[in-house]
């Protein structure tokens, strides 16, 4: 079969379409206007946003609702480098995303240099690969990078697309994606038995899940292993939906909060037998170091890479597909009775009673209050602060990737645009984020695009003009307050000011009434919940 000649930009976006993408995100320059041109005729809509951070972050929020790698384009120079935070934060988060950017041809580079830098030495570092698009190679090139930011734990990759390239007419070298890789199971030898050994005489078994299993889709799997082997589990904050979080047998999630730490870290450390499934510490506190001794508790370890953290170690190690890993140790051992002492409902009662619902006001009561009255399928976004950590041990989540929020790098400005990628690809699905106030100025800008997209997300601002986490944790080194206090803005004018709807709110029956309204407000909405900067202190 004999193709005609196409621009080389229209094998990356073909290549890009097969793999699933349907969105990209960012702010073009004249070095990518062929590149948006191909997206377009291949059908993967371009949106304009107003600074390519945000972009990269509504790629993510797009991937959490596609399973599709997101796309963040950016022009060379200052447009590539806008996008650095959200790159790293694809890089430690384990977010598919590929970086498409702009540059000038090398002959070109050799004597023109305005706003010319070496843009693969900048990512080299933040991303999984990075390459130069060649027109012949186009094809090539994205099906590799689709693989790489795929497959083991996911991440960012880049492409750097020099101008004449993009235009060059090309014809493919492959007419065919490679087949993804069957999922690895462990070798049944010595080790393995050894873990079902392990399996069939624990007393006590403990599961703690991370990003690895939601990355493998094995929720199935894992309900069906803790409920026969009567295995309670927690969850890292990423994890958090990956089995409904009011079964019975779930003790929610850790990792940031030493409130929740008081009461899941002695109960871990109690147990015979710890189950990590695709537990990946990247997202945890320095408190869960080394929580087990592997010398005198068992330990198995079943990850999508290797473990060169040493947060901490395992008697055993797997690198595997979680779900097909434990449903082969399902196959090969037999339930016994465990923890025949009540002590799952008592640390599930304790961690309840920890986080109390019932407070009068304070962000506590506006997450209650958020959760009791939108619907139940409702998808959450967290900014990073001390809400996200209350959020986290407070909202419950019902399916995968119902939380979505910056957890490994935990930066700032993430929950405005993931709640905004996430509802342009799932516009029937209710959604709301939860920013404080310093992390939203950082992407106030974004409501402009809101209004232009017509979506209509429910944008929650915690309200207490401080850095509420570093102010807590200024008063509790005893140093003077200082460099942690700004202005008290009118939040619900800004969302006006850009062709929302806005609240503001200080009251239970306040946000009832703002929540009522914005499920059928015909725009976005934005509610200031205004708090005492004091109001998180023993409360995270």
């Amino acid at each position: 079969m004999t193709l005609s000649p196409r621009r080389a930009a229209d094998f990356l976006a073909e290549r890009l379409y097969e793999a699933g993408c349907r969105y990209a995100f960012g702010m073009p320059g004249g070095e990518v206007l062929t590149l948006v041109d191909a997206l377009r005729k291949v059908g993967i809509e371009f949106i304009l946003v107003k600074h390519e951070n945000s972009a990269g972050f509504m790629a993510e929020g797009a991937y959490h609702r596609t399973g599709a790698p997101g796309i963040l384009v950016a022009t060379l120079g200052p447009g590539a480098m806008n996008g650095i935070n959200s790159i790293v934060n694809a890089y430690q988060d384990r977010v598919p995303l590929i970086v498409l950017t702009g540059c000038v041809d090398e002959d070109e580079a050799l004597t023109y240099t305005h706003q010319i830098m070496d843009h693969s030495a900048v990512f080299n570092s933040i991303t999984k690969a990075t390459f130069r698009l060649t027109a012949d190679g186009a094809d090539t090139v994205t099906d590799k990078a689709v693989a790489i930011a795929t497959e083991g734990r996911p991440g960012p990759v880049h492409i750097d697309v020099p101008i004449s390239v993009a235009d060059t007419q090309s014809k493919p070298n492959h007419l065919r994606r490679r087949s993804p890789a069957s999922p690895l199971v462990p070798a049944q030898g010595q080790d393995f038995i050894e873990a079902c050994n392990w399996i069939n005489a624990a007393t006590k078994p403990v599961m703690i899940i991370g990003l690895d299993a939601m990355n493998d889709m094995s929720g199935a799997q894992i309900l069906s292993f803790c409920e026969a082997y009567n295995v309670p589990f927690m969850t890292t904050y990423k994890a958090k939906g990956i089995v409904p979080e009011g079964h019975p047998l779930c003790l929610r999630s850790g990792g940031l909060s030493p409130l929740a730490d008081k009461h899941l870290v002695p109960f871990i450390q109690s147990s015979d037998l710890v189950i990590c499934v695709g537990y990946d510490p990247i997202e945890m506190r320095p408190g869960w170091r080394d929580i087990w001794d592997p010398a005198q508790t068992n330990v198995i370890d079943i990850t999508a890479e290797p473990n060169h953290h040493y947060m901490h170690q395992a008697t055993l190690n797997f690198i595997a597909d979680t779900g097909a890993t434990l449903a082969l140790l399902s196959e090969n051992t037999k339930p016994t009775t465990t923890w025949q002492n009540g002590e799952i409902k008592a640390i599930k009662a304790s961690l309840d009673k920890a986080f109390p619902h019932d407070d009068t006001w304070g962000p506590a009561a506006v997450i209650a209050e958020c959760r009791a009255n939108l619907p139940k399928n409702t998808l959450a976004t967290a900014d990073s602060g001390a809400h996200r950590i209350l959020l986290s041990q407070m909202w419950d989540c019902y399916e995968p990737r119902g939380l979505m929020q910056s957890s490994a790098l935990c930066t700032m400005g993430c929950a405005v645009p993931l709640a905004m990628g996430a509802k342009i690809a799932s516009p029937d699905r209710p959604i709301v984020s939860f920013s404080g106030d310093a992390g939203f100025l950082m992407v106030a800008g974004e409501l402009a695009t809101a209004a232009e997209l017509e979506i209509k997300p429910i944008f929650v601002v915690f309200v207490d003009a401080s850095l509420a986490l570093i102010e807590l944790k200024q008063r509790q080194r005893q140093l003077t307050n200082h460099a942690v206090d700004f202005g008290t803005h009118d939040y619900a004018a800004i969302a006006r000011s850009f062709g929302g709807a806005g609240h503001t709110v200080g009251s239970r029956e306040e946000l009832q009434e703002a929540l009522a309204q914005a499920q059928t407000a015909d725009t976005f909405t934005l509610i200031a919940a205004t708090i005492d900067r004091g109001d998180y202190d023993d409360r995270i």
